[in-house]
């Protein structure tokens, strides 16, 4: 009876964490998941020292410093590392919604610029409201369209279930072609004007890490930050 009591309870708790992994942000799951594994290469990393096994706590310490964003052996290199901008954000703009991005945490925010739901912030839409401006964007804002999908699919990771019913049986406007200006390219890395190629390769390399499709990201945003990178370090060369 004991044994029955254990499984169902392993059951249930298994079904539970699938949920929260499911619905959970998949930058900051990655994010979390390397900070776990970090703290416990470097408990491993001190057990292997206590038992005098120093080529394995090395071994383990450089993992646990890879994972959690250090370098060298294990401690922090203060000269070396990248300082970051605090608050810093990456903005994209459409002609319905303004999109931003934090730097620090990865969420993303934003403001509809145009149409019904003018001046509201996405956060203080729902999924119903959300889904109408994203049939406006169907018929006049194809860039607004790959924003507003990037945003739900980080919010409401179901919604295009839902949404399968109401879809537009239209064809699909094609995405803008005109050339990025530099003012945008700057918007959309989060550097100052005047940065440096070397500051634009590093906002680049940290955009991507949050916004690539494997991350959770979108192949638009992914095309968008790329296209910004080479239009700044045009400028260097």
């Amino acid at each position: 009876m004991i044994t029955l009591v254990y499984g169902v309870a392993a059951v249930a708790a298994f079904w539970w964490l699938s949920r929260q992994f499911a619905q959970a942000n998949p930058v900051l799951l990655v994010k979390r998941v390397k900070q776990a594994g970090g703290v416990a290469a470097f408990a491993g990393a001190a057990l292997m020292l206590f038992r005098g096994r120093i080529d394995m706590a090395f071994l383990l310490g450089g993992a646990g410093a890879w994972l959690l964003g250090w370098s060298g052996m294990g401690l922090p290199s203060f000269k070396g590392r990248t300082a970051k901008t605090p608050g810093a954000v990456s903005r994209v703009r459409s002609a319905m919604i303004e999109m931003e991005l934090d730097h620090d945490t990865g969420d993303m925010s934003g403001t509809v610029l145009a149409g019904a739901f003018t001046g509201r912030a996405l956060s203080d839409l729902d999924q119903q409201a959300l889904l109408e401006l994203h049939r406006h964007c169907l018929r006049s804002d194809p860039d607004g369209v790959r924003l507003l999908e990037a945003y739900l699919d980080r919010r409401f990771p179901a919604w295009r279930e839902n949404a399968e019913s109401n879809a537009d049986p239209g064809p699909r406007p094609s995405p803008q072609t005109g050339a990025m200006t530099v003012e945008e390219a700057y918007q959309i890395l989060g550097v100052k004007p005047g940065a440096d190629a070397e500051e634009v390769r590093r906002a680049h390399r940290s955009l991507m890490k949050k916004l690539h499709p494997d991350q959770g990201g979108t192949t638009y945003l992914a095309a968008r930050i790329n296209q910004a990178k080479d239009v700044l370090l045009s400028r260097h060369r």
